[in-house]
């Protein structure tokens, strides 16, 4: 039986679950979001795999990187990922990678830069279905009207990093 190992991680925005798969980061996510369990569920069936809790160099050096960026140290991850999802998730997904560090776009914004700008509530699912939040910036995007949107760890976490992000986005770092 495959295995995906998971570590908890205490941060200032809250309990958050790290998972690797095969020496890459496949879960960096809110351990108590309301999703939790279906995120689970379609990493386990993708490879057929239990979680087991248990660290290694890529959950380490997650957790390590997380820190930094939270303490306006770090503006970019450098961190082997995987995702799990459809052709449509990972192409909203790796769009999500090209939004800038203090930067925001629109859910309409995100559907026009992947061409499918009728694709907005779609794109939302997406965003709402990322198993690796931080690192895929999903908290970057806001609604078209300047409104927050939802977010896995809270919208209260959401407003938090975008104000880290913009308090930080003018200084040099790593």
């Amino acid at each position: 039986m495959n295995q995906i190992n998971i570590q908890y991680h205490k941060t200032i925005i809250g309990d958050m679950i790290a998972g690797s798969h095969k020496n890459k980061l496949c879960l960096l996510d809110f351990r108590y979001r309301k999703m939790r369990k279906v995120v689970d569920e379609r990493l386990k069936r993708e490879w057929d795999a239990l979680f087991v809790e248990k660290s290694d160099d890529v959950i380490e050096e997650t957790k390590k990187q997380v820190d930094e960026y939270l303490s306006g140290e770090r503006k970019e991850f450098t961190i082997p990922i995987v995702t799990v999802g459809t052709d449509f998730q990972k192409q909203v997904w790796k769009a999500l990678m090209k939004i800038k560090y203090g930067q925001t776009v629109s859910y309409l914004d995100l559907a026009k830069s992947i061409n499918n700008e009728k694709a907005v509530r779609a794109v939302a699912s997406a965003n709402g279905a990322n198993a690796i939040g931080l690192i895929i910036p999903c908290h970057r995007v806001i609604e078209s009207g300047g409104g927050l949107g939802g977010y896995g760890g809270g919208v209260s976490v959401k407003k938090k990093l975008l104000k880290l992000e913009k308090n930080n986005s003018n200084q040099t770092l790593l």
